[in-house]
């Protein structure tokens, strides 16, 4: 976008804008990500001092085109497939179909390629009709007379006929939504064979009246053997859509806005979700609710009662066969591989450790992201009246594939210990 000036900082980062760059739409819309904690705005003598917290991506605003960069690298390819696998994405796309950037233009165009790539196939394998209810004014009869509106409209003459129809059509919902991400992918695409690809290709794919009512379509849509071939597209379709990410798993409820981003932590506790339910499968184990009857609560303080939830917690068969044993594991989007686990997520470890596990031996888990393969170390917590518990700190390789990755946890972790 050349009318744009490109805005690019880091995650965590902070930049300078004058005061002309932002426009009052431009404020109002970057106090709406700064109230769900996406980036803060502050102004500053010159104009705004904008920093941003551990959301990434592309922002398209009135003047400035704004670029968050992810503090972990990761190729395009495998940043969809992570993204994929965190979004239960049924079926991948073809490594050979996908057009996907790698460079440093966000992950705009990543995904905009994705989408572009399974409406392709979706016109190439015929787009799904169904049968659409019409009220027309024809000069023959198709379809049924409407008698009512024939007397009242036209007072008897039978010049023109008010009908009503009943035809296969593909304007349905499904595709409507597609053709209206489509549109909005258009705008954020920054590479020119991708824009007109997308151009091409839109008009295939009718449009929703709004993005809000497509988001909507997609909010209540269920899927059957009809229209399945559907969802992985619309995975898509709705990330644009929303422009914030996912209505259930990036981002809150909120103001629509043109671009994408991704709140990181949120993504990565979907990878570990899945990771960990993955990799305790073979051995028995499986998720169970980290709230009610399992929840460990704080009640007698100031104000309501407080709780700990672990991002996962696994029940596991015990050393008895009727026994069972919780093993908590946690998700921490920080670079671990580099630095020491913080004080802070030590104590709150030890604590679903001990609120969890047996009292001889305490024990939770972190899966934090790393590159340059995998890593794994224990962290042995004692003081003077012996041990207090230990933590099994896992590094997970972006660079490698979700399946590997998942292999990879279910051998790092001695489950029959457990």
């Amino acid at each position: 976008m050349p009318d744009h000036t490109e805005v690019r900082l880091a995650e965590y980062g902070a930049a300078l804008l004058e005061a002309d760059q932002l426009t009052p739409r431009d404020v109002e819309r970057l106090r709406g990500l700064q109230a769900r904690g996406c980036l803060s705005l502050d102004q500053a003598p010159a104009g705004w001092r904008l920093k941003a917290d551990a959301t990434v991506g592309i922002l398209v605003l009135d003047r400035i085109r704004l670029v968050i960069e992810p503090k972990f690298a990761i190729p395009g390819e495998q940043l969809m497939n992570w993204l994929a696998y965190a979004l239960r994405a049924p079926t991948p796309l073809p490594a050979t179909a996908r057009r996907w950037a790698t460079g440093p233009d966000g992950y705009a165009d990543l995904v905009a390629a994705a989408l572009l790539e399974q409406c392709e196939q979706l016109v190439r394998e015929g787009l799904r009709r169904d049968y659409v209810r019409r009220q027309s004014l024809e000069p023959v009869l198709r379809g049924r007379l409407d008698i009512a509106a024939q007397v009242s409209r036209r007072y008897g003459q039978l010049d023109q006929l008010h009908v009503r129809t009943f035809d296969r059509e593909a304007d349905i919902w499904d595709n409507r939504v597609l053709g209206t991400a489509l549109r909005v992918a258009r705008t954020l695409a920054t590479q020119p064979d991708l824009a007109r690809a997308l151009h091409a290709i839109a008009d295939a794919f009718p449009q929703a009246p709004t993005p809000d009512s497509a988001l909507r379509a997609l909010d209540r849509t269920r899927y059957t053997r009809l229209n399945a071939r559907y969802r992985t597209a619309h995975t898509w379709a709705r990330l644009l859509l929303r422009g914030g990410g996912v209505t259930d798993l990036l981002t809150d409820d909120g103001m629509t806005a043109d671009g994408l981003l991704l709140a990181m932590p949120a993504l990565w506790e979907a990878v570990v979700r899945r990771l960990a339910t993955e990799a305790a499968a073979p051995h028995g184990g499986h998720v169970v609710p980290s709230s009610g009857a399992t929840g460990i609560t704080v009640r007698g303080d100031l104000g309501s009662t407080s709780a700990f939830r672990p991002d996962v917690l696994l029940s596991l068969p015990g050393r008895e066969s009727a026994a069972r044993t919780l093993l908590p594991v946690d998700a921490k989007y920080k670079r671990y591989d580099r630095y020491g686990v913080g004080a802070g997520d030590i104590h709150q470890l030890l604590t679903y450790g001990a609120g969890y596990t047996p009292g001889t031996d305490p024990r939770a888990v972190i899966v934090h992201p790393c590159s340059g393969g995998p890593s794994h170390r224990t962290l042995q917590v004692s003081g003077p009246r012996g041990t207090l518990g230990s933590i099994q700190v896992l590094g997970v390789d972006t660079h490698a594939s979700p399946d590997q990755a998942s292999v990879w946890i279910r051998s790092a972790l001695p489950w029959d210990d457990w």
